[in-house]
């Protein structure tokens, strides 16, 4: 559908040409540097609040192992799992409350780091076949979670995850200089970085600009003495993946904020593809644009059980890669086979993720702000495409005072059953919930007629 396609978007390659190597290489190489700071964060936010630092190395290898194995299936779409197209599977930062909430409920159990681990795959394993079952009745579903519901959770998860990003910025959970000046300003400095350079007219500046931020930050926390840099010998020179290497258990109180999620997120995974189809120039509406809906979900899911059996934490399709495709005008899904085969080759070092595990706090809090406030401001942008009457707005302004309330004052819930506690004491899983609540049970159109009703009396 021509008529409905960008006009400023020019296709080089279309979805199924076959370029070259060198320009295919030189996309793949785009779309992965926009993506691998997206990728790494995650595992490097869980592992240092958790207290997995021995295994942070591991965790990173997995998780650009396991992204790059999911990028290539959404591509390829074996046996009609994945979109046929370029999805850059990379962590999710949406799971990361629900994530977090687990491993500290284990936590405080005295479990070790391997129980924490072996609880928080187990329950994500569970959590991808929601996400696959969904992905079969995925146009029923769009009637249920609308794009109202979707921007409040992912304004919510943005809001949330703020929190984690200025924790880091001051210097960490409970670290013994939190809050020291020098903290503060390698902090400020990266997000100075970061913001003049995302404002520069050169694709390649501003592709580049949490790399470069982080870079610049590190340097500084190394002449200021708060970067010592520590031996990388012992590291093994390639990471084996291994199924299940922390063993498996469950608990329902973990499972459901994590099943919400997964719920969530194929909703995001609809609206992306829907971009990503626009920008490759097919069809937006019929059974082939269904059939690509429900195969990109599937893939979605089987790269999260994927994720969850080799040590990754939950993957999704990530938007800003469309970004990408609409910068190189390169929208061809062999270029996908190219990505995963570049993070896979990634993540069978763990080398890389040794040295990036010594990023000062500080350093990575000022750059996660900023990705954190970007996740919180695309939801914004999703509720302001939304037609907002009376009835959204009620529905909004419950959803946020019921969710970041409850965060605000999480011993709300002290005197519910621990199931009751573990499942609302995330804003993301009590305004979700609140938001798809109300929609099913206040009607649509009644304030319009209302409004209508009324202005006609005016006059």
């Amino acid at each position: 559908m021509p008529s409905e396609t960008p006009d400023n978007n020019d296709l080089i390659y279309g979805l199924n040409d076959r370029p070259e190597f060198a320009p295919a290489m030189l996309a793949a190489l785009q779309h992965v540097l926009a993506a691998f700071v997206g990728i790494i964060t995650p595992p490097l936010i869980i592992g240092s609040a958790l207290g997995l630092g021995t295994y942070l190395p591991y965790l990173i290898s997995m998780a650009l192992m396991v992204s790059g194995v999911g990028t290539f299936i959404q591509a390829r779409r074996p046996f009609r799992i994945g979109a046929g197209m370029i999805c850059l599977q990379g962590t999710s930062f949406a799971f990361l409350g629900a994530v977090l909430s687990a491993g500290f409920m284990v936590k405080q159990r005295g479990g070790s780091p391997e129980d924490i681990m072996a609880m928080v795959f187990g329950v994500c394993f569970f959590g991808a076949f929601v996400q696959i079952v969904l992905s079969r009745f995925i146009g029923h579903l769009r009637r249920v979670i609308t794009p109202l519901v979707t921007g409040i959770v992912i304004t919510l998860i943005g809001i949330s995850l703020i929190k984690v990003g200025v924790t880091d910025l001051g210097g960490g959970f409970n670290a013994p200089d939190f809050g020291e000046p020098i903290n503060l300003i390698l902090g400020v400095s990266v997000l100075l970085v970061i913001i003049l350079l995302n404002r520069s007219n050169t694709p390649w500046i501003r592709l580049s600009s949490i790399i470069i931020g982080l870079a610049v930050g590190s340097v500084a926390a190394w002449l200021s003495g708060k970067l010592v840099l520590q031996s990388i010998a012992d590291v093994a020179l390639i990471s084996v993946p291994t199924p299940f290497r922390f063993g498996f258990s469950f608990d329902w109180a973990a499972f459901l904020p994590i099943a919400l999620i997964y719920l969530i997120s194929s909703i995001e995974t609809v609206g992306d593809l829907t971009a990503n189809c626009m920008l490759s120039r097919e069809p937006i509406k019929g059974p082939a644009y269904l059939a690509r809906l429900k195969g990109g979900v599937l893939g979605d899911g089987v790269s999260c059980m994927i994720a969850a059996t080799f040590s990754a934490f939950p993957n999704t399709t990530f938007a800003q890669n469309n970004g990408v495709i609409q910068l190189t005008g390169v929208a061809s899904r062999h270029v996908g086979l190219y990505i995963g085969a570049i993070l896979f080759l990634l993540g069978l070092f763990p080398i890389i993720g040794a040295m990036l595990q010594q990023i000062p706090k500080p350093v990575l809090g000022g750059a996660t702000l900023v990705m954190f406030g970007s996740v919180a401001a695309a939801g914004v942008r999703i509720l302001a495409r939304s037609p907002l009457d009376r009835r959204s707005m009620l529905i909004i302004a419950t959803s946020f005072g019921v969710g970041l309330g409850i965060a605000a004052q999480p011993t709300l819930l002290q005197h519910l059953p621990t199931l009751v506690q573990n499942l609302f004491d995330s804003a993301i899983t009590s305004g979700g919930l609140t938001a798809i609540v109300m929609c099913l049970v206040l009607p649509e159109g009644t304030d319009a007629r209302a409004e209508e009703e009324m202005e006609a009396l005016e006059h």
